[in-house]
Parts: structure tokens; C-alpha cells; sequence
């Protein structure tokens, strides 16, 4: 990023017909950072936080989640904003939005039970 069309702006002589031009230089600059921090940051994190929502509200019992700290369990029961895992001996109540990745979903169609 360049300064110097605001360092310019900042000492240009007073109603002359660059200033307009620099400033005009200066807001296009400006313009041009907000979109590119917003295409490369801003809007990727809001698509990705909206699929997580939609993955969130379609967890069923029998899915394998992985919770945001790291215990990995089968969900029991779903109540609300609380989920029901069970993780080796363990039932853990957890909120939602705590379950940071859906691992799979349960037992496949062609694998036996056991």
C-alpha cells in the first residue's frame, strides 16, 4: 500500500486541480482494500459458519461428533441447544454449538450391527 497520495493530499496547494485527483487516487486506493479484505477474509469465514449452522441443525442420534474439545462420542439425544453423547463409558450433555465437526452418520446401510 502507498502513502504518498496522502502525504500529497496533505501538502498540495490549496484549490489547485490536483487535489481532486489525489483524493480521488486515495479513495479508489481505500475502496480497493475493504473489497479485497472482505472477498479474502470476511466472506469465507460467514459461508463457512452458515454451513456449520446447517450441518448443526441436521445432527441426528447414531451420528459420530467430534466436540470442539476433542472427545469424540455418539449422539444419544438431541433436546434443544443440548446434545446427549456417549463417549467410551461416559454421557456427556454438551451444547450444540460445541460440536465442532459431524464425523459420520451412525452405522452404514451394508455394515453389520453388532
Amino acid at each position: 500500500m502507498s502513502i504518498t497520495p496522502a502525504i500529497l493530499f496533505l501538502f498540495a496547494p490549496a484549490g489547485g486541480q490536483a487535489d481532486g485527483r489525489v483524493m480521488g487516487a486515495f479513495v479508489v486506493q481505500m475502496l480497493l482494500i475493504v473489497g479485497i479484505v472482505y472477498f479474502l477474509l470476511i466472506r469465507p469465514k460467514v459461508q463457512q459458519e452458515k454451513k456449520h449452522r446447517a450441518r448443526l441443525s441436521q445432527l441426528k442420534p447414531k451420528d459420530e461428533v467430534l466436540t470442539v474439545g476433542g472427545i469424540i462420542g455418539e449422539v444419544i439425544h438431541i433436546k434443544d441447544d443440548r446434545v446427549t453423547i456417549k463417549s467410551g463409558e461416559s454421557r456427556l450433555v454438551i451444547q450444540r454449538d460445541r460440536v465442532a465437526e459431524i464425523r459420520s452418520s451412525g452405522p452404514s446401510e451394508g455394515s453389520p450391527s453388532s
